[in-house]
């Protein structure tokens, strides 16, 4: 059996949408920046698709709607043209701790220009309390950056609250709703997001392309220079089949959100159940099941084994699925996130991010789970932390024992053993 749970990268085209994208390759290939018929019949359906994104998410206007390649470029524009374009009013920034790597790396990218940033903790859950985004912001601030569920986690975020407060300093609030577009209700104007950026390829459309929003409210500057496309915020020609699968996507997406995520939620209890019961010391990562957690995502950590042997492993049974660890990112840092919720840097090492589609089925949820529970005995029998565990040399962090020292402790030591 394959089952495929690594749906936060990447979702299967749907068939509509392929078929609906087909003739923007073959026929209605005019530049939308033509004045001809050609050019015409295209910027047709890019507006089609702007009023498609705009209703998904309630904008005012299809005139909000920017698209650019992808959610990394989308989150750039946002985080970069905002800071450009107020810097005069002030050159400090909020984010949360705990936001995607084009966030991040965005503004490590501005710090080194002279700009500030606060970065907001959040808590073991990976929560963000709106009152400590408010205790961030100064006079100087002209941007707060907070996702709305978070890429690694699935913690959603309090974006209303933290909106109402934005909107009272009069401070721009940008929303990387990159893993919730399409599953979660999204409102703009309830939110009081004056920028909101998301990718359709996370809901079955195509690669490729990606969305911000941008009221017009928030002053923002062009970072790629070029031509006029995109109300002259994003130069370049536009992938004009992508955007048009994508705006139909996001259709279908909105026709069906309840139903898939009621789906995703049945079967995210029924893997997690599964997963606890079966496998002794397991932990999950964020909140859990319910209101607080994204109903696609399972972010779990196995104790003893690394992340990528289990990742590996479920590879070769045909199961697909993400790690956190910092053996699969090359790294010898484990992700930020589980850093930011104070996770043990065992556990950290340990972790598998699994997210649900549409598609997936109870049958396939069992077989992940019988699977899983035999990849972790197998690995722990060859697995030298889980024979100094069983000796009582090291203990649980998990389910502590009280017989020895958690493995962090045990590894601090002998480095420090080695050091002398």
């Amino acid at each position: 059996m394959n089952v495929f749970l690594d749906h936060q990268s990447a979702t299967p085209l749907l068939p509509e949408v392929f078929e609906a994208m087909k003739p923007f390759f073959l026929e209605a290939f005019g530049n939308p920046s033509s004045l001809h018929q050609h050019g015409l019949r295209v910027r047709d359906a890019l507006t089609k698709a702007r009023r498609q994104m705009a209703q998904l998410i309630n904008a005012e206007s299809e005139e909000e709607i920017f698209f650019t390649s992808d959610g990394t470029e989308s989150a750039n524009l946002a985080v970069k043209g905002v800071a450009y374009a107020n810097e005069r009013k002030g050159k400090h920034l909020v984010v949360s701790a705990t936001e995607h790597p084009s966030v991040i790396n965005s503004v490590e990218f501005l710090e080194k220009q002279g700009w500030q940033c606060s970065r907001v903790p959040v808590d073991a859950f990976g929560r963000i309390k709106p009152s400590d985004v408010e205790a961030a912001i100064t006079p100087q601030t002209t941007l707060v950056a907070v996702h709305h569920v978070n890429h690694d986690i699935g913690a959603i975020q309090p974006i209303a609250q933290i909106g109402r407060l934005t909107g009272e300093k009069g401070i721009p609030l940008y929303v990387d709703c990159e893993s919730s577009a399409g599953w979660l209700p999204i409102d703009v104007q309830a939110m009081g997001a004056n920028l909101v950026s998301f990718s359709p390829h996370r809901f079955y459309g195509p690669k490729g392309v990606g969305v911000l929003y941008r009221n017009r409210r928030a002053r923002i500057v062009s970072i790629l220079h070029g031509g006029v496309q995109e109300g002259g915020r994003r130069a370049g020609t536009e992938n004009v089949p992508a955007i048009v699968g994508g705006g139909l996507a996001a259709e279908i997406a909105g026709a069906q959100m309840s139903q898939r995520a009621a789906h995703a939620a049945r079967l995210q209890e029924r893997l997690w159940d599964g997963l606890k019961s079966r496998i002794p010391y397991i932990k999950l990562n964020g909140p859990e099941p319910g209101p607080d957690r994204i109903p696609t995502n399972l972010n779990i950590s196995t104790e003893f084994i690394e992340g990528e042997g289990q990742l590996l492993s479920l590879d070769i049974a045909g199961i697909a699925v993400a790690s956190g660890s910092s053996c699969v990112s090359k790294s010898l840092k484990i992700s930020h996130v589980l850093a930011a919720i104070g996770l043990d840097h065992a556990l950290a090492q340990g972790n598998l991010i699994l997210t649900l589609g549409k598609d997936n089925t109870e049958a396939e949820i069992d077989y992940v789970v019988d699977s899983f529970a035999r990849i972790v005995t197998k690995l722990r029998a060859m697995s030298p932390m889980w024979d100094e565990f069983e000796k009582g040399i090291i203990d649980s962090v998990i389910a502590p024992t009280g017989r020895g020292k958690s493995f962090s402790a045990h590894a601090a030591d002998v480095s420090g053993k080695r050091a002398h």
